[in-house]
């Protein structure tokens, strides 16, 4: 039933990235180097939002892969980047939504799309790519979305759950050591199928589809798609009935 779900769920993420995508100014060829590469010449917040959609899809994707061959270490790595693209894209998404592009999202989208490399020689440039402070961009969002009253402690939860993953994306040793068991115990280097491992990680899995499902529920929104905007928050509904999650939002 999982499969079926997150099949469906891909599928609508997909079409929806196209759909946000044909709404948008349309991206332009450009010199680099001896060739050619395709930019969004205009760098606006919407245009960013269509770009991060692409990458949850494509990443989630690549999530369930590893998850399927049992590779649950590799599937929180990149879960790692599926928190901090969501949280890209929500911090966008309420910016349009309430109308307030603050001067952190002004120094964030300068960052985004900087250029890493010379459009000339095609040589990795030398700036740093000044990036806001990932704490400034959830601070933002939890006060916008209120955290039950109390947007420090949305923040803390955030930031706590984020350092848990990093664990993974870095190989520290007490994640490392979830790799290991068995009779004897041994390193599980084919991958955990069939282990408890494997199990824990499956409702990440479904958490962070959900999660993903929200996030492209807010983008239709700052587009003003309100059609759009219904019909993914109905499936978002119908999307945790069906998978026994109950959120009464």
């Amino acid at each position: 039933m999982a499969e079926a779900l997150y099949a469906t769920a891909l599928k609508h993420m997909s079409a929806t990235v196209h759909e946000l995508a044909n709404l948008v100014p349309q991206p332009q060829t450009v010199p680099f180097a001896d060739s050619f590469a395709y930019r969004y010449l205009e760098k606006t917040p919407r245009q960013a939002v269509v770009q991060k959609l692409a990458r949850y899809v494509t990443t989630l994707r690549a999530a369930v892969i590893l998850f399927n061959q049992g590779f649950v270490q590799e599937q929180a790595a990149l879960q790692r980047m599926l928190d901090e693209i969501q949280e890209d894209i929500t911090f966008l998404a309420f910016g349009l939504i309430f109308g307030e592009l603050t001067p952190i999202h002004e120094n964030y989208l300068a960052a985004f799309y900087q250029e890493e490399f010379d459009p000339v020689t095609g040589n990795p440039g030398d700036q740093d790519r000044p990036m806001p402070p990932r704490k400034k961009i959830r601070a933002y969002i939890a006060r916008m979305e209120g955290a039950a009253l109390d947007p420090s402690r949305g923040v803390e939860v955030t930031r706590q759950v984020s350092k848990t993953y990093s664990g993974y994306v870095h190989a520290a040793s007490p994640q490392i050591m979830d790799m290991y068991g068995g009779s004897p115990p041994r390193f599980y280097v084919d991958g955990m199928r069939g282990t408890p491992r494997h199990d824990e990680h499956r409702e990440d899995l479904w958490n962070y589809f959900y999660r993903g499902i929200l996030a492209f529920c807010f983008s239709a929104k700052a587009f003003g798609a309100d059609v759009l905007f219904e019909r993914i928050s109905s499936f978002a509904d119908s999307f945790a009935k069906q998978a026994g999650h109950h959120y009464g939002r």
